[in-house]
């Protein structure tokens, strides 16, 4: 059992002497959209939210795919607390997820507050809702219980674990052990789906069914939801890989070597597949623990597998989920293999050509990136694999590359990013006013910004989060539809919480990986006087570098009458040391003399402090700023949820 970690306001401590001058415009903006963010959340609860933190909703269950949509509409919520969001919206949070979960209990949609049995793709979305209480509050036991009840659902002995052949049993899979077969809205899979239409046909050698039209045929349409259930709702899957980070979150409670000997164990298992298959992660193994079992031999055509309905963005999101996992379990940087080998797959296969000018699944999604660049040729690397071959040509998701980076800080994976920069067509230091549903997709613009070629990516950035936010405002002050019959993915379209911009920027981190990812972000802040999470008020932090060894990041506290102290911390889980740190000081001279009309010259020096452990207590007087460059070594101490 791990030991409980000292609190944070513990170890050596420095102060801020550098005058502010004129606060920073980056500074004047991210405290703006704290302020922001804190009126909107709330107005979302109120607009959207019952007493009990349940959403408004009371219609039929019918249309609904499964729990996922009704959490996501909260899911950064908690990441905004533990960044120093308000005092009350973690147990804002803690009251939807309690309502949320009734609420969905009533519609059967879970057993015993998880799932009832759904795939991965949508699980791993529905939890980050959960993952973030858990990271912000790892003293509430309700929800530890939890934690290790929902993962005890998965380890060997339990239903939905065939540890003879080291598989779950169903693509289906929750509470109610595996779920055999699929949901019910696809027991005839017809051309009035029209929203699946551009992935094509799930099932591609079915004897009469060579085209989506061909599912016009009501005989046709049967068939294909037959054969739907049987080869797609049974045996493993590649997606099923994002179950591990129910493992890692309840290890991180105490160090309890059964979730992590099963997580390492599982995604073992899929690494000798893919070893076995040329080094391609297969999609999809048999009950008989054989790839290929119920596709004829072929390692692709499993449930949201190489085939369909995503490819790469399904079946990379969850290899690069259960490779930042098994980092965090271990350390080592090889474990990232299983996340690194299907993006080297497809981009050794890259083309290319121009958004608008290739046919693609999810081209909206690139035309809102790209903007007026989306015409130029850039790179385009294949998303799916079928008979015929690799196909569905996108440009890459970085947000993918970037965690593997963002886990070792490996030349390899620092090379990867360049190599993906040289290719691209398109600028990278543009910051394009966009938000997609994982809340991602500025990972260019700020990886510039970390090379030091992009000076102007906070402000752009931080403006266009506020930009965002005042939208998804007007459209809540907009919105007349009937709660008891909106579309599932209503409450989600709307939630104004942002979260990107403050990772980034206060962190060093890119945005969660949305379909089930953990975020150990690079650093944590606790504020030392309100014994809570995140920047105190007044204070703004940005991360402006980011290396092997260390990470700089400047602090400002634009108040003018508080002292604020915050504790810095390397890593979210406490698992790097800071070494020593190189700190900025004001020499004298400021304010200078009344009579004067201008502000004396503001000179500064550096000096050195030595830490020694993962956490630095800095003291932020009124407008007071400094520079820390922070030395470190990663991974010195054992992964926890940190207390404070």
């Amino acid at each position: 059992m791990r030991t409980v970690s000292p609190g944070p306001a513990d170890g050596p401590s420095v102060t801020a002497t550098v005058p502010l001058g004129v606060p920073p415009a980056w500074a004047v903006l991210e405290r703006r959209l704290f302020d922001a963010l804190d009126e909107a959340w709330r107005a979302f609860a109120r607009r959207y939210c019952g007493p009990d933190g349940r959403l408004v909703y009371h219609g039929p269950a019918a249309d609904r795919d499964g729990a996922d949509d009704f959490y996501e509409a909260f899911f950064n919520w908690p990441t905004l607390y533990q960044l120093g969001g308000a005092d009350d919206l973690l147990d804002a949070s803690k009251h939807h997820w309690e309502g949320v979960t009734t609420q969905l209990t009533e519609l059967g949609y879970l057993v015993d507050e998880f799932e009832r049995g759904y795939d991965w793709f949508h699980q791993g979305e529905s939890l980050l809702l959960f993952y973030g209480i858990c990271a912000a509050d790892p003293r509430d036991e309700r929800f530890r219980e939890r934690a290790c009840r929902f993962a005890d659902l998965y380890l060997p002995g339990s239903a939905n674990y065939d540890a003879e052949h080291d598989i779950i049993r169903a693509p289906h899979n929750g509470a109610g052990g595996p779920r055999y077969g699929l949901q019910w809205e696809w027991a005839s899979y017809h051309t009035d789906l029209v929203s699946m239409r551009p992935y094509g046909l799930p099932l591609r050698d079915l004897p009469g069914i060579a085209e989506w039209e061909d599912l016009g045929d009501p005989s046709n349409a049967a068939r294909m939801g037959a054969a739907m259930s049987e080869r797609l709702g049974r045996g493993d899957v590649a997606v099923n890989l994002a179950a591990t980070s129910l493992a890692v979150n309840a290890w991180l409670y105490d160090g309890d070597d059964r979730y992590r000997d099963w997580a390492l164990r599982y995604i073992a298992a899929w690494e000798r597949r893919a070893a076995a298959n040329g080094g391609i992660l297969p999609d999809n193994v048999g009950l008989s623990g054989e790839v290929g079992e119920l596709h004829g031999g072929r390692w692709y055509g499993g449930t949201y597998g190489w085939q369909w309905p995503h490819g790469l963005y399904s079946v990379g999101a969850a290899a690069a989920v259960a490779a930042v996992n098994a980092h965090l379990l271990t350390g080592d940087a090889a474990t990232l293999a299983i996340g690194r080998d299907p993006l080297e797959i497809v981009y050794d296969k890259a083309v290319q050509a121009g958004v608008t000018e290739t046919e693609m699944s999810t081209s909206d999604r690139w035309l809102a990136e790209l903007g007026d660049e989306a015409g130029k040729p850039t790179m385009l690397v294949p998303n799916r694999h079928d008979d015929r071959g690799w196909f569905d040509f996108q440009p890459p998701q970085l947000g993918l590359p970037v965690w593997l980076w963002h886990a070792s800080l490996g030349r390899d994976d620092a090379e990867r990013l360049d190599r993906l920069r040289a290719a691209s067509g398109y600028d990278w230091a543009t910051v394009r006013p966009f938000r997609n549903k994982e809340e991602a997709g500025h990972e260019a613009p700020w990886l510039e910004f970390l090379r030091g070629a992009n000076p102007g990516f906070p402000e752009a950035m931080l403006s266009t989060a506020l930009g965002q936010v005042q939208r998804r405002m007007a459209l809540i002050d907009a919105d007349h539809e009937d709660l008891s019959a909106i579309h599932v993915h209503h409450w989600q379209r709307l939630n104004p919480v942002l979260t990107e911009a403050l990772l980034q920027l206060v962190t060093g981190t890119p945005q969660v990986l949305y379909n089930g990812g953990l975020l150990p972000t690079r650093l944590a802040y606790f504020d030392a006087d309100r014994h809570r999470p995140g920047l105190p008020r007044d204070v703004a932090a940005l991360v402006d570098s980011v290396r092997p060894d260390g990470t700089r990041v400047e602090l400002v506290n634009l108040g003018l009458t508080h002292t604020r102290r915050v504790v810095l911390q390397a890593g979210a889980f406490g698992e790097h040391r800071i070494d020593r740190a190189v700190a900025t000081r004001g020499e004298e001279g400021y304010p200078g003399d009344p009579r004067a009309y201008t502000t004396p010259p503001i000179t500064e020096s550096e000096r050195e402090v030595t830490v020694d452990g993962p956490r630095l207590l800095v003291e932020l007087p009124p407008g007071r700023r400094i520079r820390l460059d922070l030395h470190t070594t990663a991974r010195v101490r054992t992964p926890s949820h940190q207390h404070y």
